[in-house]
């Protein structure tokens, strides 16, 4: 009874605080401040875009004292000291398509340039600032038809119209007021003004970075353009709500953990504009349960933080300095202690933006006490662990619309990743770089195989050409129990198995929290032919007449028991396309093999495998 109670009390802890933040996120809808109202407390000064003056002397102090703040200043000024020699930006697309990666180079380079000036005072820094503005002030255009380099590069100019002002003489103030509102503004309008058309009506992370781009770009010439900054800022505001209402309930993102960073990036760059220009945010920080979302990255990643790379995220060792400011918004330590712990670990940077929300609180935080499953409801995604110890097994799992608010989704309903012994032992395929290049090549997402169910740990029915899963498929969780000995999550897979299936569901189980089970269940409409696959960089040893296969890496092990069918037995292949499926000429060279099993004949079958680390 006691062993309970000490596993449940911090877990009673975060469901009476995550209730209140859902109350919240379920108050009456927000509503828009009247838009000759907006610009009613706009600070006359600046610099006021994310900051204050007082901002900047604040970090001055920090830095002098040493320590974390030191340590990200040294960072921030070697790249700012690089940039001192390197050639300003030009106008390419190198893939045809996109200026992003252009704009992105301007933010950051004018971002650290800026900083350095302002703490140091070395004119130099806004010198080469300016020679970077200037040349992005004289390009065609900021490539609208893409409209996320169009608002980095508002966002860019932002920063540095405002956090360089008083470096600036009239002249060169006016050319960046022009390239902000022409190339930037005038062009979210046009967006604004086609009502349900383009980024403003949806509701993903263009959304966001589009929105936070342009709202820093109208505050910091608000003063100098009035009519057209309120007129953005009006809209902005308005159209931002329609992404963050997908943080509810739980706080989770609905395109994977990194696309969560580079959207709530830009959603904490116009709120806290928002603050620092005109005092208030209007209450959009309590719109869908952003207060609760620093925790989706904590849970939706595994062993040293390397996320669960679902769909399009990178694959990559994840925190933000978001997490900073979401600790410091809605009080939330874990939040720090997350990032603070990702910089501090050997090999890692921070950045600017870690500078600005550094918030210390987590430091020295008992995560021991956090509850080691989480199931995020509606984006339908899940994470258990046995504990918080660096050698746990964590699992990942991956259910959600197959739509995913566009295109960033994958055929991976189902799919799951493990960790243990602080490796990655049943891996995800990762991002196909082609499903970005469509302009140029025409080809469907589910022709490539990282995109396809049988690049992921799934079945896979009656392979054709075709997707080889319900493109349009929405598959929830309809039980997800934790307790500590036991935790346990079922998902179904009915719809994602479409026309192939009557039922489909699969369940993940934790008995003692030593190993991991998953049972698949399908009731075939016919007799079909199945394949069943686990993705690994691991080597694979197969023994029990194929019925076990012992995974090792880094002088350590990792076993999967086939437990049924009986008489089944699983064999190593390549990942690649199988000899049914389509395989254009330019995709990814996939790392790793897989365990398969290959059954025909199928239509009532049961399929248990359990996976387990040899301590």
């Amino acid at each position: 009874m006691k062993r309970i109670l000490s596993f449940l009390f911090p877990c009673l802890l975060c469901v009476l605080w995550f209730s209140s933040f859902v109350a919240l996120s379920d108050a009456a809808e927000w509503k828009a401040p009247a838009r000759e109202r907006v610009l009613a407390t706009l600070r006359p000064d600046h610099p006021r875009v994310m900051a204050r003056t007082e901002t900047f002397v604040s970090l001055k102090s920090q830095v002098a004292q040493g320590g974390l703040p030191a340590s990200i200043y040294a960072e921030v000024k070697k790249s700012a000291d690089k940039t001192l020699r390197e050639r300003v930006s030009k106008y390419e697309k190198p893939d045809g398509k996109r200026l992003l990666s252009v704009s992105r180079r301007v933010v950051d380079r004018v971002r650290a340039l800026a900083l350095v000036y302002r703490l140091e005072g070395d004119r130099r820094y806004a010198e080469r600032a300016w020679q970077e503005l200037e040349a992005a002030a004289q390009f065609e255009d900021w490539n609208p038809k893409h409209f996320l380099d169009t608002a980095e590069m508002t966002y860019a100019f932002a920063i540095g119209y405002d956090w360089l002002y008083d470096c600036w003489t009239d002249a060169q103030r006016k050319v960046l007021r022009e390239a902000i509102v022409t190339k930037g503004l005038r062009e979210g309008l046009k967006v604004y003004d086609s009502k349900k058309k383009g980024w403003a009506a949806n509701e993903n992370n263009w959304n966001q970075v589009c929105n936070g781009g342009l709202i820093s770009g109208a505050l910091a010439i608000a003063d100098s353009e009035p009519q057209l900054a309120s007129r953005i800022v009006h809209e902005a505001m308005q159209s931002v709500t329609l992404a963050m209402k997908h943080y509810a309930p739980d706080g989770a993102g609905t395109e994977g953990v990194t696309y969560w960073a580079y959207g709530t990036r830009y959603n904490i760059v116009l709120l806290s504009s928002l603050e620092t220009a005109l005092g208030t945010d209007f209450g959009l920080s309590q719109v869908g349960a952003l207060g609760l979302s620093g925790y989706y990255q904590i849970y939706m990643s595994g062993a040293d933080r390397l996320s669960f790379n679902f769909a399009d995220c990178g694959l990559s060792q994840v925190s933000a300095p978001e997490h900073f400011w979401l600790a410091r918004k809605y009080n939330v330590p874990a939040y720090s202690w997350f990032r603070l712990s990702g910089l501090e670990g050997k090999g890692r940077r921070g950045g600017v933006m870690d500078l600005f929300w550094l918030d210390e609180r987590g430091r020295g935080m008992n995560f021991q006490a956090l509850p080691p499953d989480r199931y995020f409801r509606k984006a339908e995604c899940a994470s258990m662990r046995s504990s918080w110890a660096p050698d746990a097994i964590i699992v990942g799992i991956q259910a959600g619309d197959s739509m995913n608010l566009g295109g960033h989704r994958h055929l991976d309903l189902g799919s799951f990743i493990v960790d243990a012994l602080g490796e990655r032992w049943i891996m995800d395929s990762g991002t196909e770089g082609e499903t970005y290049q469509a302009h140029r090549h025409k080809n469907p997402r589910h022709a490539y195989y990282r995109v396809r169910a049988e690049g992921h740990n799934l079945p896979v029915l009656n392979p054709d050409k075709g997707p080889d899963q319900n493109p349009k498929a929405v598959a929830k969780f309809v039980k997800f129990e934790s307790a500590p000995q036991q935790v346990m999550a079922v998902v179904d897979l009915t719809e994602a198995y479409q026309p192939h299936v009557r039922r489909a569901t699969r369940t993940f189980t934790m008995p003692e929290r030593k190993r991991l089970v998953v049972t698949d269940e399908l009731q075939a409409v016919k007799s079909s032919e199945l394949w069943w696959f686990l993705h690994t960089e691991a080597e694979i040893a197969l023994s029990d007449k194929g019925r076990t296969a012992t995974l090792s890496r880094n002088g350590k092990n990792f076993v999967v028991r086939l437990q049924e069918p009986a008489g089944a037995a699983f064999e190593v292949m390549d990942c690649k396309p199988l000899p049914t499926s389509p395989n254009p000429e330019k995709q990814a060279s996939n790392r790793g093999r897989k365990l398969a099993l290959h059954l025909n004949k199928v239509q009532s079958i049961r399929i248990q495998a359990v996976l387990e680390p040899q301590r």
